[in-house]
């Protein structure tokens, strides 16, 4: 890939999409370019819905369709960012069915605002997360492919529910979508004009705190495939984690109140979490044991049990 290409990539990820950014400084140069590059692509598509200011639907799907047809390298790229996700999509041999199960996705958010099921959100997710998460597996090059993909997948879908739990205010005030799952929302009262009216209650509180259990879950399955990628790149995608989940401890303090304000994460807040994580991880290389020593998502009492009795990593 052509540098200023890079350049490119990176300024829109810098821009877009600072806490991942500030984790991909850390990959290796192999790696974090092809990131920025990657970064970049998903967020193309991605603003064609999101910042669609008022453009036909099928405009919008017009558009995706271009893109789809230069990623998949069915006509010539427009401008640096297609063209160097070409040359990914040619050297790590990103699959079709990925790029397609993601622009699918992208083309969803044009008629679906609001999902019925868990499996309605986590079928959307496949493409508009996991089909990230499988893209960026390749990119690192882990010599057990297989082994960390499915891994990758639950990553990936955990950092976009966290994304959905932070973003509720936003979503529905610039988007008028809702990603928490009708059937949670039913299942404690809450119905889907209380949150268009950014209406707080318990029950809503009750709504959000069983969605975060959900997704620190789906955390806890994605960290423990990190062990499976190259060493080079386990701590910047631990850091990643540890990040993104940050945000819970925001939700949390908050009293699950994402309707008044948005949890947003403090620069503060983000180099201490960056400090103790580089910290504990100088000390013991085991990320799954270093991302529940330092990360917002609580402990599950085994884990409790087995750090009481010869826990690797040291206090002090």
């Amino acid at each position: 890939m052509q540098q200023e290409h890079i350049d490119v990539g990176k300024a829109i990820q810098r821009r877009t999409g600072k806490t991942f950014y500030l984790a991909t400084r850390f990959l290796p140069e192999r790696v974090r370019h092809a990131t920025h590059v990657l970064y970049a692509f998903f967020r193309i598509a991605d603003e064609v819905v999101d910042d669609a200011n008022g453009t036909p639907p099928d405009e919008q799907r017009a558009e995706l369709e271009d893109l789809r047809a230069q990623a998949l390298g069915e006509t010539d790229p427009d401008g640096p960012v297609l063209e160097a996700f070409g040359e990914l999509r040619r050297e790590y041999d990103i699959s079709d069915a990925e790029i397609n199960s993601f622009v699918d996705a992208m083309q969803s958010d044009i008629d679906t605002d609001r999902y019925e099921s868990y499996a309605d959100l986590e079928s959307y997710m496949r493409g508009s997360a996991s089909a990230v998460g499988v893209m960026m597996t390749a990119i690192m090059e882990p010599e057990d492919r297989e082994a960390a993909l499915s891994h990758a997948v639950k990553l990936g879908e955990a950092f976009q529910m966290t994304n959905f739990l932070r973003d509720v205010r936003e979503d529905i005030l610039e988007r008028d979508r809702i990603y928490l799952p009708q059937e949670t929302l039913d299942s404690h009262g809450v119905s889907p004009e209380q949150i268009e009216r950014l209406e707080y209650s318990d029950s809503f509180a009750a709504a959000m705190a069983a969605e975060l259990k959900r997704t620190e879950d789906l955390y806890r399955e994605g960290v423990a495939g990190i062990r499976y990628l190259p060493e080079d790149c386990q701590l910047p995608v631990l850091l990643s984690a540890v990040l993104y989940a940050e945000h819970h401890t925001v939700i949390r303090s908050q009293n699950y109140d994402v309707l008044s304000r948005d949890p947003a994460l403090s620069s503060t807040r983000k180099l201490w979490c960056l400090a103790k994580t580089r910290w504990h991880w100088h000390w013991n290389r085991d990320p799954e044991a270093v991302f529940r020593r330092v990360s917002a998502v609580p402990a599950l009492e085994r884990d409790r049990h087995d750090s009481g009795h010869g826990g690797h990593v040291p206090t002090q």
